[in-house]
């Protein structure tokens, strides 16, 4: 990790390396804004990096764009393939498309046959159905749409990457923020002890239980991008419904499921539960 101050001070070529893997394969992009040097935010280095790319004559344009590799499980037992894509490409883990997956790889191959050169999708920002849904989406664009297109995951890759491993002022927003409490409006307070179980694409991937506030203690995503994709929370209320007046066994309601979904990554989504004896009612709210 350097400090933006620490890498305005390097030497020309120390700082290109200090940016390698940044951007794929692809050292002149450092190069090009060495000179530009200070950088007072890192915005503002990522914003100078991203016009360099744009602003690249068409052909090594399209040369950085073939330099990417290909999305595909089978791309992991490349010796070639860069940490940096390794570890998002491994991430996302794309065989929990399952039978979809020969459908992806199909898709995949039209694309790259199609436009010369893969498929390229910020991956920390989606989940693996949602890439397939832009895939194909994307498959019926135009060249020069799709190569706009393709600029643009390039600019939320390299931005997480350059977060990574740059600190100072200024820092580009790169994480979403998910959370939840649970109010019982019935009797006017918080509901404490409620366990909340959040899935997304229907895998669970997170377990919480309500404090004394009816909040969770720790926000139930946070600290990089909500994947793009379907997300439910289950809130089970059998147990508390157990200490309530008069209470009913089995209770009305056991088991509360929500589903929504998550379209800004970067977002903060708070969705709070306010239970009624008989009915509950749930937001987006802040």
């Amino acid at each position: 990790m350097h400090t933006l101050d620490q890498l305005n001070a390097l030497s020309a070529e120390d700082f290109v390396n200090a940016l390698t893997g940044v951007f794929e394969h692809a050292a002149w992009v450092a190069e090009a804004v060495a000179p530009q040097r200070p950088f007072f935010t890192v915005t503002a280095l990522h914003d100078a990096l991203m016009q360099a790319v744009r602003e690249a004559p068409s052909d090594a344009c399209l040369a950085f764009l073939r330099g990417h590799p290909p999305l595909s499980p089978k791309a992991l037992a490349d010796p070639g393939l860069t940490s940096e894509s390794r570890s998002e490409q491994g991430g996302l883990g794309m065989a929990a498309l399952g039978d979809r997956l020969a459908r992806f790889e199909a898709a995949s191959a039209a694309y790259e046959a199609r436009f010369g050169f893969p498929f390229i999708v910020c991956v920390r920002r989606q989940t693996p159905a949602f890439v397939l849904r832009g895939l194909e989406q994307r498959l019926v664009n135009t060249p020069d749409d799709e190569i706009t297109a393709a600029l643009a995951e390039i600019g939320h890759i390299t931005r997480l990457r350059l977060v990574d491993r740059v600190d100072g002022p200024g820092m580009p927003k790169t994480t979403g923020h998910l959370s939840s409490h649970v109010l019982d409006t019935a009797r006017g307070k918080a509901a404490e002890g409620v366990r909340i179980e959040l899935f997304r694409e229907g895998v669970l991937i997170r377990q919480a239980v309500t404090n004394r506030d009816g909040r969770t203690d720790e926000p139930l995503l946070s600290g990089e991008p909500l994947r793009i994709g379907r997300y439910e929370l289950r809130f089970h209320l059998g147990d508390y419904y157990k200490d309530w007046p008069n209470a009913a066994e089995p209770p009305f309601f056991d088991v509360v499921p929500i589903g929504f979904g998550v379209a800004e990554p970067e977002g903060q989504y708070h969705l709070p539960l306010l239970l009624n004896a008989w009915s509950y009612t749930t937001y987006r709210g802040s």
